[in-house]
């Protein structure tokens, strides 16, 4: 069992920057995909960014390349998400997921199919 927890959400201007983490107990993760969603109510979970198990290769939503960043450390467990240039559509609860079903693999990372286990989502509100 895997358990995923965000943090670093909150209110910030457009324009500013903030960062979310997310980080993983359990079993190990190192050798997994994770990604970020977000979420606004009433709409469908988006893709925002993922990154594959080494580290290497880094997957953005055309909506945030430029100006986010995905990040982990295997061995701290973690997976960051730098957000700047931070607009007010980019308002929504945003979620941390771990692809354990396909080990060294980012086949389909960019699909919420892909991820079976999620965290309890971070909102961030980015005010105009």
């Amino acid at each position: 069992q895997v358990q995923l927890v965000e943090s670093g959400g909150g209110l910030v201007q457009a324009g500013g920057s903030l960062r979310l983490s997310c980080a993983a107990s359990g079993r190990t993760f190192s050798g997994y995909a994770m990604g970020w969603f977000r979420q606004v109510l009433g709409k469908e979970r988006e893709f925002v960014a993922a990154i594959s198990w080494s580290g290497s290769r880094t997957y953005y939503s055309d909506s945030v390349k430029g100006r986010f960043t995905i990040s982990r450390d295997n061995a701290k467990r973690t997976v960051d998400l730098q957000m700047d240039s931070l607009k007010p559509e980019d308002t929504a609860v945003y979620y941390c997921a771990l692809d354990m079903a396909n080990f060294r693999s980012t086949l389909g990372v960019k699909s919420p199919l892909a991820y079976n286990y999620w965290g309890q989502g971070a909102q961030v509100t980015v005010s105009s």
